[in-house]
C-alpha cells in the first residue's frame, strides 16, 4: 500500500504504547515517545483505532488512500470453498463462469483455496478451467473462521492484484468475502444471476434481483479493484471437466490475523432434507390453500424419489420449515425435473428454480407467470390433478 490506513496525530499522541501491544502485525513502533506505523505491512485492521485511549488513531477512508492504476489488475479469481478437502460444487459453477470471463477479458483464470491438510484438489480445480491455483494449507485455516479467511484472502489479493473475484452465496461466502470488500476498498455485489463483460468499457456487468425482486439491477465498480460478486449454488452450470489441461500450483505461506473466535464444538443441522441437491423436487405454494394438502406433496415426492419444495408463501404461512423453501430468500435448486403445483410464479421464486432441467407446472390461472418458464404447463384444479398423479404412479392419494 502507498499509505498506511491509519493516521497518528503526533499532538494527541501520549506515548502509551497501548497501541503498539494492540498491533497483531507488529507494525507498530515508538520513536522517541511517538507512535509510528511501518507502512508497508499495516493490514487495516484498525485495532490500533480501538486501543488508543487519546483518539490519536484515525482509520483513513477509502476516499484518502491513493489509488493505484487499474490496470495493475488482471485475471479472474474463483474463491474454491472446500469442507474436509472436497471442493463445492458451487466452486466449480463459478469456474465455468470464470471461464467466459477470462476468455472475454483475455486474461488468465486463478482458483484459490484456504484450508489445512489440502490435498487433491488442484487437478480437480484445473481440469474445471483453472489455470492456476493458490493455495493456503495453514494450521490456522483448519477451522473456518470469518477474521483469518478474510485476512488470507485480502493478502493475496493485494499481492497479486485480480481484476475480478467471485464467490459462492454461501454461508461461508456470505460471511467473509463482505469483510475482503471492504479491506480491498472496493464494492461488493451479492447474489448475482448473471455476469458478463461488457466489451466497450471492459467492467464486469453484475446483475442481481432488486426491490424485492421486482426488477434486475445491472451494477458495474469502474473506480475501484478488484470487481467483487457472490453467486448462488446452482445459478450457473458446470462445466465438463477436462483433465488433459495443465495449470500451476502455487502454495503461499501467509502471516495471518489471530482468531477472533474459536469453535467449541459443531453439531450437524437437524433437518435431513437438502433440496439443493434433489434430483427431483415436487413444489407447492399458496395454491395448496391448507397445510394438510401438503400430504399429497410428499406421497408423490416419495413415489418419484424426490423431495418436497415450496414457495415463501407457504413457509410464511407456518405449513412447512424454511428448509424446504426455493426462491430468492430460500434456496437456488437445479433439479433435473421440478414440479410446480399451485406456484404463481413471483420473480422472486422463479430466481431460484429456473435452471431446472425440466420444469413443469399446474395452476388454475391461465396467466400465472411460472408458465413462463415452464416446459409443460397444466391448466387446472391442483387437487384435482394431484390424486390423479399419485394414483397413476401406484400410490394411494390421501390428505392428512
Amino acid at each position: 500500500m502507498n499509505q498506511a490506513p491509519v493516521t497518528i496525530d503526533p499532538d494527541k499522541c501520549r506515548g502509551c504504547k497501548k497501541c503498539v501491544g494492540a498491533c497483531p502485525f507488529g507494525v507498530i513502533y515508538m520513536d522517541g515517545k511517538l507512535a509510528v506505523i511501518n507502512v508497508d505491512d499495516c493490514r487495516g485492521c484498525n485495532a490500533c483505532v480501538d486501543s488508543c485511549p487519546f483518539q490519536a488513531m484515525t482509520a483513513v477512508s477509502k476516499e484518502d488512500i491513493k489509488d493505484e492504476s487499474l490496470k495493475e489488475y488482471q485475471g479472474v479469481w474463483v474463491f474454491a470453498e472446500q469442507h474436509h478437502g472436497k471442493v463445492e460444487e458451487v466452486a466449480y459453477e463459478l469456474l465455468a463462469t470464470g471461464r467466459r470471463l477470462a476468455s472475454d477479458r483475455g486474461c488468465e483464470l486463478a482458483a484459490v483455496v484456504l484450508g489445512h491438510g489440502l490435498t487433491g484438489v488442484t487437478p480437480h480445480l484445473i481440469a474445471a478451467g483453472a489455470d492456476k491455483v493458490y493455495v493456503v494449507d495453514q494450521p490456522e485455516l483448519a477451522a473456518y473462521e470469518a477474521n483469518v479467511f478474510a485476512d488470507a484472502l485480502f493478502q493475496l489479493i493485494a499481492k497479486y492484484k485480480p481484476e475480478i473475484v467471485l464467490a459462492g452465496a454461501t454461508a461461508i461466502g456470505r460471511a467473509f468475502i463482505a469483510k475482503v470488500a471492504v479491506r480491498s476498498y472496493t464494492g461488493l455485489t451479492a447474489d448475482c444471476t448473471a455476469l458478463s463483460i461488457d466489451k466497450e468499457t471492459t467492467l464486469l456487468h453484475q446483475t442481481r434481483p432488486a426491490f424485492g425482486g421486482n426488477i434486475m439491477a445491472t451494477i458495474m465498480t469502474p473506480n475501484h479493484r478488484p470487481q467483487m460478486a457472490t453467486v448462488r449454488p446452482h445459478v450457473f452450470k458446470m462445466a465438463v471437466p477436462d483433465p488433459q489441461r495443465s495449470g500451476a500450483t502455487l502454495l503461499e505461506a501467509l502471516r495471518l490475523l489471530p482468531p477472533a473466535t474459536r469453535i467449541i464444538r459443531s453439531v450437524p443441522s437437524a433437518s435431513a432434507v437438502n433440496i439443493a441437491e434433489a434430483e427431483v423436487i415436487v413444489a407447492g405454494g399458496r395454491g395448496l390453500k391448507k397445510a394438510e394438502n401438503l400430504a399429497y406433496l410428499w406421497q408423490l415426492a416419495e413415489l418419484l424419489g424426490g423431495v418436497v419444495g415450496v414457495s415463501r408463501a407457504c413457509v410464511d404461512a407456518g405449513w412447512i420449515s424454511a428448509a424446504h423453501q426455493v426462491g430468492q430468500t430460500g434456496k437456488t435448486v437445479a433439479p433435473k425435473v421440478y414440479l410446480a403445483f399451485g406456484i404463481s410464479g413471483a420473480i422472486q421464486h422463479l430466481e431460484g428454480m429456473r435452471s431446472a432441467d425440466t420444469i413443469i407446472a399446474v395452476n388454475n390461472d391461465p396467466n400465472a407467470p411460472i408458465f413462463g418458464v415452464a416446459d409443460l404447463g397444466i391448466i387446472g384444479d391442483l387437487l384435482e390433478i394431484l390424486p390423479l398423479l399419485i394414483e397413476a404412479l401406484g400410490g394411494k392419494a390421501t390428505a392428512a
